[in-house]
């Protein structure tokens, strides 16, 4: 099975000590690895990646998330989808998508190679001993959605925002 194939079909994941088991039902609308700075400290890494979702199609299997609001580079938080035993952050709600737009944290899934990155974002602050493959779109900070996103990923966020 292909990555393409593989990323359409439901994923499970989970935290570490497996309190929290979920389902993300679908392919995600757009995968970000972001390389800010804020990413950087909130996860101890290099990047994050998140795989951007509607939230109704994440799905508790077991386990209760504990929801942490952090503060954000944009001023406005997030609010961080965290077990409340190993606290490993699942996924997370920024202001900017609301609670309508779930964050998941590739890491977390069981086959997280199946979701690449889409994108590289806010690149003018990446670690200078990452080195980018070839192929994918990189931004020295953000980027339009609508220049980037395929036309059914852009239809389901309009959807979304219109409260459908």
């Amino acid at each position: 099975m292909s990555i393409t194939e593989t990323s359409a079909r439901s994923q499970e994941g989970g935290c570490a000590c497996r309190h929290v088991r979920y389902r993300m039902s679908g392919k995600p609308l757009f995968v970000h690895c972001c390389h800010c700075r804020w990413c950087q400290r909130e996860t101890g890494s290099a990047f994050v990646l998140n795989a951007m979702i509607e939230a109704d199609r994440v799905h508790l299997l077991t386990g209760v998330v504990q929801m942490i609001d952090t503060p954000s580079n944009s001023g406005k938080g997030q609010r961080i989808a965290r077990c409340p035993k190993c606290l490993v952050a699942l996924w997370s709600h920024y202001a900017a998508a609301g609670d309508a737009v779930s964050f998941v944290r590739v890491g977390t899934l069981d086959e997280p190679d199946t979701q690449p990155p889409d994108i590289h974002i806010f690149t003018s602050s990446k670690q200078p001993w990452v080195q980018l493959p070839g192929g994918i779109p990189v931004f020295a900070d953000f980027y339009k959605p609508a220049e980037q996103w395929p036309k059914d990923s852009l239809s389901r966020y309009a959807a979304l925002k219109a409260g459908k």
